[in-house]
């Protein structure tokens, strides 16, 4: 059965999910997570998408956007194989990094943006990647 079409339209609000296969880990360390904040940085920049909240985990990253005129797909695309293959060669392997393809949940402006925006913000502290909420925000 093929995948159903996405709802996106210029202006939507996303909340991104994307996983790695078989829960491994797609970022190993410091380089993999900056590899990833810089590819998305520079995208928003080139694509004009706004950027709201995102969390890196180990085998996951939460991702809360608002699609440009390049639309959802065309961004997550672009991220997701350009940190793909970079991950790829860096680590020397071959293959799909990803699960799947992304989840995206369109959202309410008013009834879930600021709470998605905590729980994204939160999520490293609830999976005790960090200690504390002081050594979440130094980064």
């Amino acid at each position: 059965m093929p995948p159903r079409a996405r709802l996106d339209a210029p202006g939507t609000l996303h909340h991104v999910m994307v996983r790695a296969i078989e829960r491994r880990r797609i970022f190993n360390d410091v380089a993999d997570r900056k590899n990833f904040i810089k590819r998305l940085a520079e995208l928003c920049v080139d694509t004009e998408t706004r950027i709201y909240a995102w969390a890196i985990m180990t085998n996951h990253a939460h991702i809360l956007l608002r699609s440009s005129e390049t639309g959802l797909a065309g961004f997550m695309r672009r991220l997701l194989t350009g940190y793909a293959v970079s991950y790829n060669r860096r680590h020397r392997r071959r293959g799909h990094l990803f699960q799947n393809r992304y989840k995206s949940i369109v959202c309410d402006e008013d009834a879930y943006f600021t709470e998605l925006v905590r729980y994204i913000h939160l999520n490293p502290l609830r999976a005790k990647l960090v200690k504390s909420l002081s050594q979440l925000v130094a980064g």
